[in-house]
């Protein structure tokens, strides 16, 4: 039973030492932890606009607000985070802020 306790105790230190040296990496690099979860996130909710806006050409006056809000929460998490953590996802960023800015052209127009 004491070897037992002793490998869980051995890989729960294990654990927490290679989160320690996760968050130690982060901070090396000049971000933020905060910032790195919140880019996380928006990593994945922009996966879910690009798919949204290449399916729906014409969106209702309320998709295009939570669209519009969606798209400035990604805009905001992204900036915070150095460039090179998401060149693989620039394609994605630029499709995304393209059909931002049409709605916004089409919502001003509207006004």
């Amino acid at each position: 039973m004491s070897t037992i306790a002793g490998i869980i105790y051995i890989l729960i230190f294990i654990i927490f030492a290679l989160v320690a040296y996760a968050v130690m990496q982060i901070k090396l690099f000049g971000i933020k932890v905060k910032d790195f979860w919140s880019f996380i996130e928006a990593n994945q909710m922009l996966d879910r606009l690009y798919n949204f806006a290449k399916q729906y050409e014409n969106m209702s006056p309320q998709e295009q607000v939570i669209y519009l809000s969606e798209a400035e929460k990604i805009f905001r998490a992204f900036d915070n985070v150095p460039s090179e953590l998401w060149e693989e996802e620039y394609e994605k960023y630029v499709a995304v802020l393209k059909k931002y800015k049409d709605i916004r052209m089409i919502r001003w127009s509207k006004t």
